[in-house]
């Protein structure tokens, strides 16, 4: 399995929804590896930004209006907006993550382990001179209120252990896992739905 991750995280394998993620990704490495310069998350993250804005200008991939009426709610990282009766839209910012790179691999991990609610990137938009990338989701309904003890034995069954509260470890594929509260994983009809996922890679990942 950790081949085959690693083979999603760098473009060489396909996985639902990802095809724009790896692009932008590819593109962000291909831009960056021709810098030898030891640079901070925060100028790494600045020059990112710089790539995708250019990135979107030369592929037509900004987003240029969100209808705001269909808000539906925001968190520390995320704008929500009701698309239509079968999909979300999300705005994120990537504030959780040191890089914007970091954040598109979080995309498609999330749509690797949970492709029910497979993200799919569709342009990036940029409101008072903050860049977010603009997502497509299911829209997930949720008929019971999520018991966390549950989240915690599906996940243990799938080799991720329990490291505090929310947050697991793979040991194994060397993968983190965060805050899974009971507002971004959702159940409906018995089932689990991981709807707003906070995934990280480790050194370990690549070894």
């Amino acid at each position: 399995m950790k081949y085959e991750l690693q083979n999603i995280i760098s473009g060489k394998s396909p996985v639902r929804h990802g095809d724009s993620i790896q692009t932008i990704s590819r593109y962000l490495r291909k831009s960056k590896s021709s810098s030898k310069t030891f640079e901070t998350s925060k100028q790494i993250k600045s020059k990112e930004a710089t790539l995708i804005k250019q990135f979107c200008d030369s592929t037509n991939f900004w987003i240029t209006a969100i209808n705001i009426n269909a808000f539906v709610s925001s968190g520390a990282e995320q704008k929500v907006y009701l698309y239509n009766k079968f999909k979300v839209i999300k705005l994120n910012d990537s504030i959780y993550y040191e890089t914007w790179e970091d954040y598109f691999n979080n995309l498609l991990l999330n749509n690797y382990f949970f492709a029910d609610t497979a993200y799919q990137l569709v342009g990036f938009y940029e409101q008072e001179d903050i860049l977010y990338a603009v997502v497509e989701q299911k829209f997930v309904e949720s008929d019971s209120e999520t018991n966390l003890e549950n989240v915690k034995r599906f996940l243990i069954e799938n080799g991720f252990e329990n490291t505090r509260n929310n947050d697991y470890f793979n040991p194994e594929l060397g993968i983190i896992l965060e805050d899974l509260h009971d507002e971004n994983v959702l159940t409906y009809k018995e089932n689990l739905f991981f709807i707003d996922t906070v995934f990280y890679i480790t050194e370990q990942f690549y070894k």
